[in-house]
């Protein structure tokens, strides 16, 4: 198997560069609509967005991984991986409130212009 260069890298993160950024957009979101959901802003309820970043935040804390972390590079590697997928099922799960964010802050421009 050929070593992978510096460059060779670099080529495949940038074309990975839509998975980061989704993940970003999870992480960013996640917060504002979990305090919308607790005030009763934003239903129905995105059980599966709560789930799934439960699972994530539960991979990263629990000492059982599919790699071990004392194997350092693997180990962060894994978790980095797993976690990065969950988060992009998170922003997946998302798009509901995302919407629901857009129109409320369309609505919301509107009602404050001058007439």
């Amino acid at each position: 198997m050929a070593r992978l260069s510096a460059w060779g890298l670099f080529r495949r993160l940038k074309t990975r560069v839509w998975a980061v950024k989704r993940i970003a957009r999870a992480l960013t979101l996640f917060l504002p609509m979990t305090r919308d959901v607790l005030k009763g802003d934003f239903r129905p309820i995105p059980w599966s967005a709560f789930g799934t970043m439960a699972l994530a935040l539960a991979y990263l804390v629990m000492p059982f991984d599919l790699i071990p972390d004392f194997l350092v590079l693997l180990g962060v590697v894994d978790d980095v991986l797993i976690v990065g997928w969950l988060l992009n099922r998170v922003d997946m799960h998302l798009a509901d409130y995302r919407a629901w964010k857009s129109e409320t802050a369309a609505a919301g421009a509107s009602s404050h212009t001058p007439s």
